[in-house]
């Protein structure tokens, strides 16, 4: 058993999500950011690649006090799980995802060390699983295990790629912004599928300035 798994990202035109340096480009606009907020405050669990960490060093909690007190009166804790798929231990220690705002997980594989596991155990919960790589379905397996039933992924382009490759992905939800980027990353950036994945059109809707789509996977 897995839980609800759904990618949520946004891209330019063009379908890239961020520039060839990959430093985060502002595409979304307010409305798709109020949008995200209320996404993860809906969630169990967020997750991202450690290439995430490294160039954002993002927070991954709910912005709203609101949202944040909707969970509370849920009996959930005020910001959903985070986890950080990071298979050489490379999370720095004072990144805002360690931080005291929310619990956080740390999935490594065999490859990382046992000091760099060490220090991260001080602040975080660590799973071990995959000889070089985080083996994704036994992390799915294990959140699931734990109570975690929908997962929302932001990201980057390599674990989309990775995700979808493994059939792990349920649902894709892309806010297209209003700019052209050029050169870097896409949405999954990774070799060709091949066969292409086939996606169903769930959903189109102008939002803000952009416009959101939200895609089903099929993997027959």
């Amino acid at each position: 058993m897995r839980p609800y798994v759904f990618i949520n990202v946004a891209a330019s035109v063009d379908g890239k999500i961020s520039d060839e340096k990959r430093r985060q480009v502002r595409i979304s606009c307010k409305e798709d950011m109020e949008r995200v907020d209320l996404l993860r405050a809906n969630s169990d669990a967020i997750m991202v690649g450690i290439g995430t960490v490294l160039s954002d060093n993002p927070h991954l909690t709910v912005k709203s006090p609101a949202l944040r007190e909707m969970r509370v009166q849920r009996g959930l804790s005020p910001n959903p799980l985070r986890v950080v798929v990071d298979s050489r231990a490379r999370t720095p220690l004072n990144s805002r995802v360690l931080d005291s705002e929310a619990e956080t997980l740390i999935a490594v594989s065999e490859l990382a060390s046992e000091d760099r596991i060490a220090a991260l155990r001080k602040k975080a919960r660590v799973f071990v699983e995959g000889k070089e790589k985080v083996d994704l379905a036994a992390l799915m397996e294990y959140l699931y295990s734990i109570g975690i039933r929908r997962v929302m992924v932001e990201g980057g382009a390599r674990l989309n790629h990775a995700l979808i490759a493994k059939g792990l992905v349920d649902e894709i939800v892309v806010y297209y912004g209003s700019i052209i980027i050029g050169n870097g990353p896409t949405i999954a950036d990774g070799p060709s599928f091949q066969p292409p994945i086939q996606l169903k059109l769930v959903e189109v809707s102008r939002l803000g300035s952009g416009v959101l789509a939200v895609w089903k996977l099929s993997y027959d």
